[in-house]
């Protein structure tokens, strides 16, 4: 299909675009309790092409583009007239000037993912039975789930002269964890992995499985007030989120962000000095930029601006690409010794939200552990906001470590004098 969208650009001398092919095949399986509900496989295939047009006034380059589907197994005719309209589109936006990303033509890189030495249906089972493994207890359980195993294949084409492609392989899916009495709830958990771990998820589904039945057990929401906050998990790579957000060249080029390569942004006092990793979890971006290993922050200096092919050339820095996934080394106070003092410690909210233009962070808490000193209680109700630009300085990580798809790092931020609203 490429060579065919390759044939129809080049009748339609247009000589500026890129081509992203993904094909995808996935089993999936449904569960009702433990038992098998449904089971599928699907095999997708699509293309998004970009086009360019570029253009010149007093002396100025400009570039418009516009990105169009095109389905597998479209016409001659069909394309032909997609691409036109893709093309006419184009030439009514006027960007500045920037090229596209020129990667070479390389060999296929393939998985290192453990996953791909197995079937689909193979991983799938290995995850479905950590997950009823810890299916053990009679008042809380597993109520149903859902396996997504994914292996894909990406390729980017463009006239620049990329061609490179790759392989991914994952399993995600969700599960709703149930307790019945003293009250009836359901608690829903996602997971994503890249790598069949086991004790990760054995350990994610057990923690998932208590805040259950401790939901299932909180009535009252904390007293309003200013609290020592604890938070963990994924919960800590939302709070990261906005360093790498606020360092990426199109919030930069924008003026949303003051960020530039040597600037403190944490000017970190009681609290640790962050250090953040753009990982690589792929060969390339969605761009075909190849993705290495980056330093985006260390002690709280910014020493990478990241970020698209466009952007990085507006600002006349290096390309980096797009990256999803972080690393950050532990902490310095390990959490149970955070427990030691009063705290709120907050598991499960509706929805946890950092906000990378203001730093607002928070939600609307579902189930927390509060401390007041001498006695923990469960709590559910009200919400926390805090703003990151007020905590920065003053947080504190655990030297415990938490890994998910998308983020290894400390398992726990304890961030002080968060204001909270309960009761």
């Amino acid at each position: 299909m490429i060579d065919k969208i390759l044939s129809a650009l080049k009748e339609l001398d247009i000589r500026t675009y890129s081509i992203t092919e993904t094909r995808s095949w996935s089993a999936e399986a449904f569960f009702i309790r433990s038992s098998m509900d449904l089971k599928r496989r699907t095999t997708l295939k699509d293309y998004m092409v970009s086009v360019y047009v570029e253009s010149e006034e007093n002396g100025q380059k400009f570039v418009g583009d516009s990105v169009v589907p095109v389905y597998p197994g479209t016409d001659d005719a069909e394309l032909k007239e997609t691409l036109r309209s893709a093309y006419h589109a184009a030439s009514f936006v006027r960007n500045p000037y920037y090229p596209l990303f020129d990667s070479g033509k390389k060999d296929p890189a393939p998985s290192g993912s453990a996953f791909a030495g197995r079937t689909l249906e193979e991983n799938i089972r290995f995850m479905a039975e950590t997950l009823f493994s810890c299916d053990t207890e009679g008042d809380v359980f597993v109520n149903s789930a859902e396996f997504f195993a994914v292996k894909k294949i990406t390729r980017v084409v463009n006239s620049a002269g990329t061609d490179v492609s790759w392989e991914t392989f994952n399993v995600n899916g969700e599960y709703v964890s149930q307790c019945l009495t003293p009250e009836d709830v359901e608690t829903h958990h996602t997971f994503n992995f890249r790598e069949p771990d086991a004790e990760t998820f054995r350990a994610d589904v057990e923690h998932a499985m208590k805040q259950t039945r401790d939901r299932a057990c909180a009535k009252e929401a904390a007293p309003a007030g200013r609290y020592t906050v604890l938070l963990s998990g994924d919960q800590v790579r939302t709070i990261m989120s906005y360093y790498v957000d606020r360092a990426d060249a199109g919030m930069i080029y924008q003026h949303y962000s003051d960020y530039e390569v040597g600037k403190n942004v944490q000017m970190a006092e009681q609290g640790d000095a962050l250090t953040v990793i753009l990982k690589a979890a792929e060969p390339y971006d969605r761009q075909g930029i190849p993705l290495t290993d980056r330093t985006l922050m260390e002690n709280g200096v910014i020493k990478t601006i990241h970020g698209s092919a466009r952007m990085a050339y507006y600002l006349g820095i290096e390309p980096t690409g797009v990256y999803r996934w972080l690393q950050v080394p532990t902490g310095s106070v390990p959490f149970a010794e955070m427990k030691k003092h009063p705290y709120l410690h907050i598991v499960l909210f509706s929805d946890f939200q950092m906000d990378s233009m203001t730093g607002h962070f928070g939600g609307e808490i579902r189930l927390a552990y509060l401390y007041d000193g001498e006695q923990v209680k469960l709590v559910t109700g009200g919400s926390m906001n805090g703003n990151i630009l007020d905590a920065q300085r003053h947080m504190v990580f655990s030297t415990d470590r938490y890994q998910s798809a998308l983020y290894d790092g400390p398992f726990a931020a304890a961030i002080p004098d968060v204001p909270v609203a309960g009761i």
